[in-house]
């Protein structure tokens, strides 16, 4: 059984019974399988439970995955990565969580812009992945969708950010070390080789 997985199928009955039922009794139980299912993905992710409260306390209604959005941006053979400052300076795509009323591509193009500076334009989605299906460590308390997109810059001056003191461009066979948590070297590699050769169509999960 896969604990983790279960202890997140806990917590989305727990929030989709709070936002619907309004039984006093039956909101006392989904309150309490809430606090079950933290205390189990605390354990299981490696946060404290007072995150995991956090986290869910910004969640409402009917749970539905958490929405990670990424660039790839491409430059001759190398690809543009930004060093996550909240990852020990390890490297990543730029982006991260699409916001409340924006769509996908418009979170893509806020991200970049707030992590590097560049304004970019969205081409084409390259890849809709599931986290936990990618095999990405740490496991993380929440289930996430992960949308890679194709950009090209389009205007901006790099600059430094709070979220990432630098970003570089790199050659797909020569990556530095990683934010696994964030993208995988072979994500990178592949979407990229599909690029070059034309091959690529969107990948899914």
């Amino acid at each position: 059984m896969d604990l983790l997985a279960t202890a997140r199928e806990l917590a989305a009955i727990s929030q989709t019974g709070l936002h619907f039922t309004k039984d006093p009794y039956d909101q006392e139980r989904y309150h309490r399988l809430g606090e079950i299912a933290a205390e189990l993905l605390a354990v299981h992710a490696d946060v404290s439970v007072e995150t995991v409260h956090a986290w869910a306390n910004e969640e409402f209604g009917y749970a539905t995955p958490k929405i990670d959005v990424r660039a790839l941006i491409v430059k001759s053979d190398e690809v543009l990565l930004i060093r996550e400052e909240a990852d020990d300076g390890r490297w990543t795509l730029p982006g991260g969580w699409a916001d409340v009323n924006e769509s996908p591509s418009e979170a893509v193009v806020r991200e970049v812009e707030e992590e590097t500076g560049y304004d970019v334009r969205p081409l084409r989605l390259l890849a809709v992945l599931d986290r936990e299906k990618q095999g990405h460590q740490p496991p993380f308390p929440f289930h996430v969708y992960k949308l890679i997109f194709l950009c090209e810059i389009t205007g901006g001056m790099a600059r430094k950010t709070i979220e990432s003191s630098e970003s570089a461009y790199f050659a797909v066979d020569d990556l530095p070390e990683l934010s696994q948590s964030r993208v995988l070297a072979g994500q990178i590699r592949e979407l990229f080789q599909g690029i070059r050769d034309g091959s690529l169509e969107t990948r899914f999960d």
